[in-house]
């Protein structure tokens, strides 16, 4: 037991989450560079011959630059095993990064120094807080001018509602960026313009004291160092602890992930303030992984075609307690059977390999022959228990989709019945036409553009999308209730899901109301059970 014990205890899993272009692939890529995973970082925009970033894998993810799905990493870094989940920047994945963030202990969070807090991430980062899971920012780009370090803070402490400790202190910024003081050192590191794509940048730390300083970084920077230090002293949270395992503080760093400054310092006081794996909540209560020594995990993810090659289906799972051995068998509580876990793999992006073992906090592909679900839970413990629900969104935006080709009906079942599974889109259809009519709806638009480039390469189905103006969906909680008596407003439509349960879509607000005044008795729930 001691031994798999020791293992738990080296795990690190964390989220690693941002705006679009705030460099937090390129910050994954330098994590990677210092674990010796990759010899050279790949830039992530670039002319189509351009190595890609390693954890952008999807074809059109390297064809807009922007992350669409997560992928999952895993290295090691002195004698800790890190697993780190990357996330989609754009708010139109945000379910996605939610149900990460279910699997993650920690999150990263990644801030362009020009940009502070930017409106459409607000959404993502809320997330995080309200998990209540530790959140580390990491100020990036400052090697650019950037916005007054006050303002940033303030931004983060006034949009997000957790205090902020900063851990160090950047000295100017853009051309005139000469480093970062070490609050607790009472030293400063001086920032030289490394070469981008390798790991070993030249650093420099001088002594506050040390009378070299002055012409180091000028004497005019000096002094505003020593005015920020007094200021920040008296205006920032002091470190604790405690309050950062809670998720209501929030360790500061800034750097340039881009020239590599400030980046092994980080992830070096990152895993310091975090903890091995933690315990999860279960109907049962919570399901230690120090204590419990059977295998158990649950299902955040599944994604069909990651590889060309083959059609396959990749059933992402965290580990959460005990160990994990190629082929064992396991009991999926939600298939009410015994089933063997097969080809188990870690990703490196879009590269794999096999895994003999895995520990509690780590992270595993097995393939799916089409039995996961979101959300399921697998154990050896002969007492059946279930872990914490992940929560769906409701969807905002709705089309009605077709295919083209009236021929290619199967493989468009097919494909838009495997592409919900994975929990990207949610299908319905028409109430009374069955599957005939099929409307997709969706958290974020960008996602329809997913959905029809999928089709189109992983399917060879072409479709045609009639875009629906409603805005709000309602479960009927009390399925009694005859669908065709309810009396509702002339923007209200009548819908299924999947499993036949009744629902109804409304174009505004005050529709919902209108429709409850009217039917005595009817119960509605934003969320789907």
């Amino acid at each position: 037991m001691s031994d798999i014990t020791n293992e738990i205890k080296k795990r690190r899993t964390f989220a690693i989450i941002s705006h679009p272009d705030a460099g937090k692939t390129t910050l994954t890529e330098k994590f990677l560079l210092y674990g010796g995973a990759i010899n050279q970082a790949g830039s992530v925009k670039g002319k189509a011959t351009a190595k890609h970033a390693v954890s952008d894998w999807m074809e059109i993810e390297k064809e807009r630059g922007i992350s669409v799905t997560s992928s999952v990493l895993q290295f090691n870094y002195d004698d800790y095993c890190i697993n780190i989940l990357d996330t989609p920047g754009h708010q139109d994945f945000s379910e996605d990064t939610y149900r990460t963030l279910m699997a993650a202990d920690s999150a990263v969070m990644v801030i362009d120094a020009s940009k502070g807090v930017e409106a459409q991430t607000r959404k993502l980062f809320k997330v995080c807080v309200m998990r209540h899971i530790p959140i580390f920012t990491f100020i990036n780009k400052m090697d650019r001018e950037a916005k007054d370090t006050f303002d940033l803070l303030d931004d983060i402490e006034k949009e997000l509602g957790i205090a902020t400790c900063p851990v160090n202190w950047p000295i100017g910024s853009g051309k005139n960026f000469k480093g970062v003081y070490d609050r607790h050192e009472n030293k400063v590191e001086l920032f030289s313009d490394t070469k981008k794509g390798t790991s070993q940048g030249e650093m420099k730390v001088v002594d506050m004291n040390n009378p070299e300083l002055d012409w180091l970084i000028g004497t005019e920077a000096k002094v505003t160092l020593e005015e920020e230090i007094e200021l920040m002293d008296g205006a920032a949270a002091e470190f604790d602890q405690e309050l950062v395992s809670k998720g209501e503080l929030s360790p500061v760093f800034f750097g340039s992930a881009l020239t590599n400054f400030g980046v092994e310092t980080f992830l070096q006081h990152f895993l310091k303030m975090t903890s091995s794996p933690l315990s999860r909540m279960s109907d049962k209560g919570e399901i230690d992984p120090m204590k419990e020594k059977d295998f158990s995990a649950f299902v955040f993810k599944i994604q069909a075609n990651m590889n060309k090659a083959h059609r396959d289906r990749i059933a992402f799972m965290r580990i959460c307690s005990g160990a994990f051995e190629a082929g064992m068998e396991v009991y999926h509580i939600q298939g009410g059977k015994n089933v063997r876990l097969s080809q188990p793999q870690q990703m490196m992006a879009s590269e794999r390999k096999m895994v003999e073992e895995a520990y509690g906090g780590d992270i595993i592909g097995i393939f799916d022959p089409g039995i996961f679900s979101i959300g399921d839970t697998l154990t050896t413990s002969k007492e059946r228990f279930v872990y914490e629900g992940i929560p769906t969104f409701a969807p905002e935006h709705f089309a009605r989709v077709r295919q083209v080709d009236t021929m290619k009906r199967k493989q468009f079942i097919k494909g838009i019945n495997q592409i919900a599974q994975e929990g990207a889109i949610q299908i319905f259809q028409e109430y009374n036409t069955g599957m005939e009519e099929i409307i997709v709806g969706v958290v974020g638009v960008l996602q329809f553009d997913v959905l029809k480039y999928r089709l189109e390469n992983e399917y060879n189905v072409e479709i045609r999308m009639e875009n629906l103006p409603y805005e709000h969906i309602r479960w009927i909680e009390n399925e009694e209730i005859d669908l065709d008596k309810i009396v509702g407003t002339s923007d209200m439509k009548k819908i299924k899901d999947l499993k036949e349960r009744p629902l109804l879509l409304f174009s505004h607000e005050w529709s919902i109301r209108m429709t409850l005044e009217r039917n005595e008795g009817l119960k509605l729930s934003e969320f789907g059970r």
